[in-house]
């Protein structure tokens, strides 16, 4: 089972940008590289960290932490780089015209 909810405007997440969210206690980033929005766990699998308040790198669609370095996929949610070794979740995202929706489970 799911929980879809709207979580922000396309308009509110700038380009190489990361918006915190949380959906049903899950802590989100919506994350825009170009044209692409993204929704990534907004914490570093490696420490309790939020990632939204780290570096976007849309050039490898990858999101970095701020305190110690690992990147993680966009996409994937797989690490790219130490200390990370776990990956972080990755949710369903849907945009319809300028509202920004997240699946979760619940």
């Amino acid at each position: 089972m799911t929980t879809r909810q709207r979580v922000c405007a396309a308009s509110e997440v700038a380009d190489g940008t990361a918006h915190r969210v949380e959906v049903d206690g899950h802590p989100i980033a919506v994350v825009r590289c170009g044209d692409g929005l993204f929704a990534v766990g907004d914490t570093c699998s490696h420490q309790r960290i939020s990632l939204s308040e780290g570096d976007v790198l849309c050039a490898d669609q990858q999101i970095e932490c701020w305190k110690h370095g690992s990147a993680f996929s966009l996409v994937t949610g797989e690490p790219s780089s130490l200390p990370a070794l776990k990956p972080i979740p990755v949710f369903p995202l849907e945009v319809d015209g300028d509202d920004v929706y997240v699946e979760v489970p619940s």
